[in-house]
């Protein structure tokens, strides 16, 4: 906290060089018999905080296989046929393909595909501060004067990298040909020709696998995934700010023994009663001004004496 003080004399003190300054410079609405310090206010901020969205909503799919089972099945092996008891028939061997697994259909997952997307998040503005500078000054007179630097402060940023569905997860369908085995029969090749006899077909039982469940897909839903990102954002500027003072001209022992009692008879305990503003004086008041919500400075400042009710 910076401060410059100027000592306005009372009507009735001895003379003073005048002071030469800017109108500008000077506190406003000044009274005469009374001192002022400049103090640097800092400026107020408030920190908030915001759900920034890191993975956007997508589906997880997960693939149930088809279900098989295997079954039994008669197989005609051989054709029913005559024969002649004299002459038989005469037969030769012929192969014929049998199904054994009826075509199928499974269904493959293709996964989705993700872009990465970075992005600047912003977590505290630009602002602009006081500096105290350095160099040569114009000097208001010659125990005060300063130099002031307003200095820009760049806006800070957070980068957030985020994944953002590109294409969704899908399936497709792959053909599983059908399964066949080659089974020799006897066929007639000559039939008998004297007495006709029937010769009844022949089978065998062959075992088969069959589809009991086709293929399905399920799909699951995933959340979008958010994180807190805090910020600070400045609800006030900085300024500098005149505050009545009690200085040399001003005070006297008298008044100064009077804020010593003021402050022990509020519970703060400011050393001996001897009209000096010592470091327990100080250190009374300053606890004083924190207890009462009063601006804090190594300054006593007018708003304090008026609350402790010395006039």
């Amino acid at each position: 906290m910076t401060a410059v003080v100027f000592g306005l004399a009372a009507a009735g003190a001895r003379a003073q060089t005048p002071v030469q300054a800017d109108a500008a410079d000077l506190p406003p609405n000044a009274k005469a018999g009374e001192c002022y310090a400049r103090v640097w206010i800092e400026p107020q901020y408030n920190t908030i905080t915001e759900r920034v969205l890191v993975a956007p909503a997508t589906e997880n799919v997960r693939i149930v296989q088809a279900r098989f089972g295997t079954a039994t099945e008669r197989v005609l092996v051989q054709e029913a046929a005559t024969r002649l008891e004299v002459v038989p028939a005469t037969y030769e061997w012929a192969e014929e393909r049998v199904l054994v697994k009826p075509a199928t259909k499974r269904l493959v997952e293709v996964p989705a595909e993700y872009d990465e997307v970075t992005e600047r998040v912003l977590v505290k503005e630009a602002y602009t501060t006081w500096k105290k500078g350095r160099g040569p000054i114009q000097k208001i007179d010659e125990s005060t004067g300063e130099i002031m630097c307003l200095v820009e402060v760049p806006a800070e940023y957070k980068t957030v990298t985020t994944r953002k569905l590109k294409t969704p997860a899908t399936t497709r369908e792959i053909e599983i040909p059908a399964e066949y085995e080659t089974v020799r029969k006897r066929v007639v090749k000559t039939p008998a020709t004297t007495r006709e006899v029937a010769v009844p077909a022949r089978y065998d039982n062959v075992t088969v696998t069959k589809e009991l469940e086709p293929a399905r897909e399920v799909r699951e839903a995933v959340p979008a995934r958010y994180e807190n990102v805090t910020k600070t954002l400045k609800i006030s500027d900085g300024r500098l700010e005149w505050r009545s003072i009690l200085c040399e001209t001003n005070m006297t022992s008298t008044r100064i023994q009077d804020i010593q009692r003021a402050l022990r008879s509020a519970g703060f305990d400011p050393g001996a009663i001897d009209g000096v503003i010592g470091e327990s004086t100080m250190r009374a008041v300053n606890a004083y001004q924190r207890a009462k919500g009063l601006p804090v400075d190594r300054y006593l400042n007018m708003e304090t004496v008026r609350s402790l009710g010395v006039m």
